[in-house]
């Protein structure tokens, strides 16, 4: 497979090395699966003849009509910490080239994957218009504000749709390389993963932290400080509506317009980050975590843990 990787100034150092080391790895390793193991060649592809990544350092990639012959082309995500630079840059005349050249590659039906803040790159380039994708969970709200048309879940670590594949926040990059491996041979995945000692995380849910996305809405930032308040009780969305003034209805759309949920979706996120603190970091039977949390019953607990966290009580409990 040919694929073509796009470095542009200020791109993010550690998600283009790992998709670069990834795939490098599984070229190395695929004769230990079979004779015939697929192979990807790599090519980086650049708006200037050199660009600098966010460390600093210098790159000289092949223009970006090189990708024109790809099979795939893979766009690492800028190294930025601020929505608002992010939005800036994306929406600039600095990524035009970029974004012309993901656009093109999509008219003409070849592939195109992203991670991080590179999937803004996509979204602003109109690709993922109408389909599922991912991004970095606390860049969700402003994902959402920006590009309604797609259908965001940031709590998947990596989103395979209609040819455009996306995953999660800053190390998802290595999420994304194992992906486009396993698309050619899970086996040779498997290996490389063990070789890199890392492993395919299905969900970014287990790392969201629910008050930094609702930090981005005063109406949801005053709903999570009621439900705080409230956690060991019944929630009443209505009596929640009531108490911060709001309407319900205007409470329900902001929540969902914030974090892409509903309000008791979003009690139920706030209830199992309690629930993983309390169990690292106290002796408390998972009777009395659960009544702390509004679960009369620990066996609802026990199961809303392991889908949103992927691990058992007990696991959370050794993860001290």
């Amino acid at each position: 497979m040919r694929v073509a990787v796009v470095v542009y100034d200020g791109v993010f150092d550690s998600g283009l090395s790992a998709i670069l080391d990834v795939l490098s790895n599984a070229n190395a390793l695929g004769g230990q699966i079979h004779d015939s193991s697929p192979t990807w060649n790599v090519t980086l592809v650049g708006p200037a003849p050199q660009v600098r990544t966010g460390a600093g350092f210098l790159v000289a990639p092949e223009p970006l009509e090189a990708a024109d012959a790809a099979d795939l082309l893979v766009v690492p995500a800028l190294a930025a910490s601020d929505a608002s630079a992010l939005l800036a840059h994306v929406g600039g005349e600095a990524s035009l080239p970029v974004r012309e050249l993901i656009a093109r590659t999509r008219l003409r039906g070849t592939a195109v994957a992203s991670a991080c803040a590179g999937t803004f790159l996509l979204a602003e380039a109109g690709v993922l218009d109408g389909l599922r994708a991912t991004t970095t969970w606390w860049l969700s709200p402003a994902f959402r504000n920006r590009y309604p048309k797609v259908e965001l879940d940031h709590s998947r670590m990596v989103v395979d749709c209609e040819g455009v594949t996306t995953a999660g926040a800053a190390f998802g990059h290595v999420d994304l390389a194992l992906s486009i491996v396993r698309a050619g041979s899970p086996a040779l995945t498997d290996l490389v993963a063990r070789y890199l000692v890392v492993d395919e995380r299905p969900s970014q849910a287990a790392y969201t932290i629910p008050s930094a996305l609702a930090q981005s809405d005063p109406t949801v930032a005053a709903f999570e400080v009621w439900a705080r308040e409230h956690l060991a009780e019944p929630i009443s969305i209505p009596e929640a509506a009531r108490a911060i003034g709001v309407s319900e209805r205007t409470l329900q759309r902001s929540v969902r317009r914030t974090v892409g949920t509903s309000p008791i979706r979003f009690v139920q996120d706030l209830r199992i980050e309690r629930a993983s603190h309390l169990l690292r970091t106290t002796g408390l039977s998972l009777e009395t975590i659960s009544r702390k949390v509004g679960y009369e019953h620990p066996n609802t607990l026990r199961v809303l843990l392991r889908e949103r966290t992927g691990k058992t009580t007990s696991a959370l409990r050794g993860s001290k």
